[in-house]
């Protein structure tokens, strides 16, 4: 792993909201933190509900997690465009995020630990 990136669980509960409904719950999220960038949450896909998630055609890459993907979040007022990213097929030294779901910490979105 490049030395700048810790990953480790979480700890606690946290939940991520969008446009007054709960997306997700989990006692399984993960804590990236990536050199000075303020700490991001991963939440395990399995614990995000997909329904209001829109996949979209926008990709990234970092060259330490590998290539993202993204989706918007369709609220009940409006589309929250390419507000969540996912890596796929990370990286070997990553391979902790695989299968988990980040969110942008905009203020239509909600990220907290409970």
């Amino acid at each position: 792993m490049a030395d700048h990136i810790k990953i480790r669980k979480a700890a606690g509960a946290w939940s991520v909201r969008a446009g007054g409904a709960v997306l997700g719950e989990s006692n399984n999220a993960l804590e990236l933190i990536e050199g000075d960038y303020p700490p991001v949450i991963y939440f395990p896909r399995a614990d995000v509900a997909m329904a209001f998630l829109d996949a979209s055609d926008k990709t990234t890459h970092c060259p330490y997690k590998g290539d993202a993907r993204y989706f918007s979040i369709i609220t009940k007022s409006r589309t929250l465009q390419d507000a969540v990213w996912t890596y796929e097929n990370p990286k070997d030294a990553v391979a902790q995020i695989k299968d988990h779901l980040a969110f942008y910490p905009i203020d239509e979105i909600t990220i907290e630990r409970i």
